[in-house]
């Protein structure tokens, strides 16, 4: 249905102030046939005569008229049907209604955008580092933007990467002011999203299709603990910390790996985990080989174990 324009509302009051108006300037405006505002001048086909207000707009009322009374007779039915199955559901005790399971894009973001307006103390937020879209980002922009303006509190995880992806940097910097805090940490497994201790989100299939709405008490208050035990561990994102080297002339992020390739993941799980590139993981395994003085991937394991840098991280 074509919207109401500023251009009808001029030409339609116009009309109604000459009694008739040219068919050649309502073009102009295809609200005004849209809405049925003009008739055909019977004595001029050139020309167009306003419908009295009244009349138009009981018009486009009843329509809406008719199908609030048919929703209401639906409702009515509904409450009818479900009547006899209330009783027996206060006699089932179970947890299934605290887990829901969401399925499609679609209806996460309109769970998410549901508990982001209910929201009003804080929200959590751990985002393990990719490329962030500018759909993505001007969605998120959207959903956090009013949070920060009626006071809510906004603290996100990232992983160290994200320092070197300039969509996640504007989106931090968009949103920053004080009322929202980013930090980073080298290592991060999955996303989640806490609201006001009342509602969690997490991810349940690798493909980010399937989602979990969690409103059980004790597993919100165990995601808020695992999200506080990283936070206290993590690096505000202004910082250049997490990649300056130590005086041990290893960086951070190469501790990370480190103590990865000692475990015996290869450089794809490790890149992964990491939220970075292959090919970046591996310019920083060469440099990790350099910096310990290994020939080869073998002694590099065994270099590692023998330095005690892992025994300095943390």
């Amino acid at each position: 249905m074509t919207e109401w324009c500023a251009e009808g509302e001029r030409l339609y009051a116009a009309a109604l102030r000459a009694g008739r108006i040219a068919r050649k300037d309502a073009e102009t405006a295809p609200c005004l046939m849209e809405f049925a505002l003009l008739h055909p001048d019977p004595d001029d086909p050139n020309w167009l005569r306003p419908v009295l207000p009244a009349v138009a707009l009981s018009r486009q009322l009843g329509p809406l008229e008719y199908e609030i009374t048919q929703r209401r007779r639906l409702a009515v039915e509904l409450a009818e049907t479900f009547q006899p199955f209330l009783a027996l559901g206060t006699q089932v005790t179970s947890t299934s209604d605290s887990i829901t399971v969401l399925e499609g894009g679609e209806r996460i973001n309109a769970a998410l955008n549901m508990a982001t307006a209910q929201c009003r103390t804080e929200m959590l937020t751990v985002q393990p580092s990719d490329r962030m879209s500018e759909r993505s980002l001007l969605r998120g922009l959207e959903r956090d933007k009013p949070l920060i303006e009626r006071g809510v509190r906004i603290r996100t995880l990232y992983q160290h990467t994200a320092r070197y992806n300039p969509e996640q940097l504007a989106y931090a910097a968009r949103l920053s002011e004080g009322k929202a805090e980013y930090r980073t940490i080298d290592e991060l497994v999955e996303r989640l999203i806490i609201c006001d201790e009342a509602v969690a989100f997490i991810p349940a299939r690798d493909d980010q299709q399937v989602a979990l709405e969690l409103r059980h008490p004790g597993l919100i208050r165990y995601l808020i603990k695992l999200f506080e035990y990283l936070w206290d561990r993590a690096v505000p994102l202004s910082t250049g910390k997490p990649y300056e080297a130590a005086l041990d002339g290893i960086t951070e992020i190469q501790h990370s790996i480190a103590k990865l390739l000692v475990e015996g993941h290869v450089d794809e799980a490790i890149a992964r985990r990491l939220g970075m590139n292959v090919r970046t993981c591996r310019a920083h395994i060469a440099k990790l080989a350099t910096a310990l003085g290994s020939g080869s991937r073998a002694q590099l394991g065994y270099l590692i174990a023998q330095s005690g840098i892992l025994e300095q991280e943390g």
